[in-house]
């Protein structure tokens, strides 16, 4: 038997910041060619897991390490950075966090560079894994004006070019439209059944990487692994829902029709998923299912009108834009990469000004507003919490919006100390920011615009790089503002979201509005599907196997799964 590509031998290890190991006695084999899916809640040790197996801890992360690192025979510990990069590529989760030249050709080869290869193998090594990846037409190009999917391919390039034979993908599913995150799954595979890579994915998005085979699920939990089995295995159990993590939705819709998952076969394979009775079972589901009747649309709040916008570069955003948000409204807005979903937000913000069209707000046009008048009534927040906060302790963060506006400070304090409640932050009233975590700062950052009092609020990805848990929380979080008044916008790329949380979903494409409507009727309409980059979800793909109508099926599960959640 050969030799496994990666060992780790009663691995503990503990950052010099950190005054607990972040990893205890972790014992792992990876044998060559396997494709291993790991996955956690947040702050479980996947990526200090995979810090290690790439050799970035100990080499550029320092901290307290026990245990053997052996990747290809080689102990990690004894080996340089340099020598394990040419064995271990690894793709991070932010594409741009890895470029490092100013075309994507000389990008993908940089590593030959460093190696001193002659220039005419470089060329021909550069173009065989650009052809490979479908970019051989974009090396002259900058990757940072490149897409997502193209940008990524970029990055696979230039750890493909050293031939290593062991892949690292870390959530790279993360800043990916939906579509091209399929595309992503089904490249990472092709790569895995096509050169015969040992392939290592740290993902929380279980369902979407399961779209593909994977070989060994490897499951982790404060610093510990606690399973490592086969994804069918791990499906039948309890385990993953118990820590934070969401079984495929397809398997919870058949739950919901009365199906014994125990009973049933391929559970990682939707293309294959049998269970006794699973035909009959989900149709009397659909057939049974209330019909929820639409909310009554209260008042119009923002209304749009023949919006035009492009940029001096001369690229045009918008030709046309209609469209009406209303009171107590929660909307996401969805489209491809680059179709313009935040400019529309910046143009509403204020921050961009039309070329024409027009905006209004309880009826009052906003081409007069500043963006402070605009900011009193519209808050918007950005993906990432630190771009927005600017004080050290909490309670200042939350009151800098009241006391720039001259709010005497006992009126502030009984502001501050509301929104804070309102957000769950109260007790923390008093520490500072960077004690928090990622989704606490989100929090913050909510606080210091609701205390405004605003109308509608924009959330530009507010669930980006969650697991299960924290995403349901911080929905449940944003459902309670809605259901307190506030209109929602949320700018987002998670179908799961637009569907069980949203009640309508505007789809931006070619210059307007693709489609304005449901959210289960826009996931169910291919042509809109695939013309703004969404993904089908597999609701659609179980209804259209079992003979069912996709739309009713996949609105009856939705309409369970909030009555379940309420």
């Amino acid at each position: 038997m050969a030799a496994p590509a990666i060992q780790l031998d009663h691995v503990t290890f503990q950052y010099d910041s950190q005054a607990e190991p972040t990893l205890h006695d972790i014992n792992l084999t990876i044998q060559p060619g396997e494709k291993v899916l790991i996955v956690g809640p947040s702050g479980s040790g996947k990526s200090t897991l995979g810090n290690l197996i790439n050799g970035l801890i100990p080499h550029a992360f320092p901290g307290k390490l026990s245990g053997t690192v052996t990747v290809n025979g080689t102990v990690v510990q004894d080996a340089s950075l340099a020598t394990l990069s040419l064995q271990v590529g690894t793709v991070l989760q932010d594409p741009d966090a890895q470029f490092v030249a100013l075309t994507a050709g000389e990008d993908i080869a940089f590593a030959l560079e460093n190696s001193a290869v002659a220039p005419s193998e470089m060329h021909t090594r550069v173009k065989k894994w650009a052809d490979r990846l479908k970019i051989g037409d974009l090396l002259a190009q900058a990757p940072q004006s490149l897409s997502g999917g193209q940008k990524q391919r970029v990055a696979m390039a230039g750890v493909l070019i050293d031939e290593g034979d062991i892949l690292l993908f870390d959530e790279p599913l993360a800043s990916l439209d939906p579509a091209t995150g399929e595309a992503s799954v089904d490249l990472i595979d092709e790569l895995h059944q096509t050169y015969h890579v040992t392939e290592v994915i740290i993902e929380h998005r279980l369902e979407d990487v399961l779209r593909r085979p994977v070989d060994r699920l490897v499951v982790m939990k404060d610093g510990r692994i606690i399973a490592d089995d086969a994804p069918e295995t791990l499906l039948h159990g309890q385990l993953l829902q118990q820590i934070g993590l969401r079984e495929p939705l397809y398997l919870e819709a058949a739950e919901f029709a009365g199906v014994d998952l125990n009973q049933a076969d391929h559970l990682a394979d939707l293309s294959r998923f049998e269970a006794p009775q699973l035909r009959p079972k989900v149709a009397a589901f659909t057939a049974e299912a209330a019909t929820v009747k639409p909310e009554q649309l209260q008042a119009p709040l923002l209304s749009i009108d023949g919006l035009q916008f492009g940029y001096p570069n001369g690229r045009q955003i918008f030709t046309d834009l209609s469209f009406t948000l209303h009171h107590g409204e929660m909307v996401a807005l969805v489209g491809r990469n680059g179709v313009g979903k935040s400019t529309l937000s910046h143009l509403i913000a204020g921050f961009l000004k039309p070329g024409a069209g027009r905006m209004t707000l309880d009826g009052e046009d906003l081409a007069d507003w500043s963006v402070k008048e605009r900011a009193d009534k519209i808050g918007y927040i950005l993906q990432d919490p630190n771009q927005m906060i600017s004080k050290y302790l909490i309670f200042d963060e939350v009151a800098l919006g009241p006391r720039l506006r001259g709010w005497d400070e006992t009126r502030v304090k009984t502001a501050v100390i509301e929104a804070l409640k309102v957000c769950g932050l109260y007790p923390f009233r008093s520490w500072p920011i960077n004690a928090l975590s990622y989704g606490q700062k989100k929090r913050v950052t909510i606080a210091a615009i609701l205390v405004l009092e605003p109308d509608l609020m924009i959330l530009d990805e507010p669930t980006a790089g969650q697991d299960w848990r924290h995403f349901t929380d911080m929905m449940r979080f944003l459902t309670t503002l809605n259901e307190r008044g506030i209109t929602m916008m949320l700018i987002t790329h998670d179908m799961h979201l637009m569907l069980e949380y949203a009640q309508r979903a505007i789809v931006l494409g070619d210059g307007g509005i693709l489609m304005d409507d449901s959210p289960a009727a826009v996931l169910t309409n291919p042509a809109i599907i695939e013309h703004a980059s969404l993904a089908q979800p597999s609701l659609y793909r179980l209804a259209k196997r079992e003979g069912l109508n996709p739309l009713a099926f996949t609105q009856a599960v939705i309409d369970q799964e909030r009555m379940v959640r309420q």
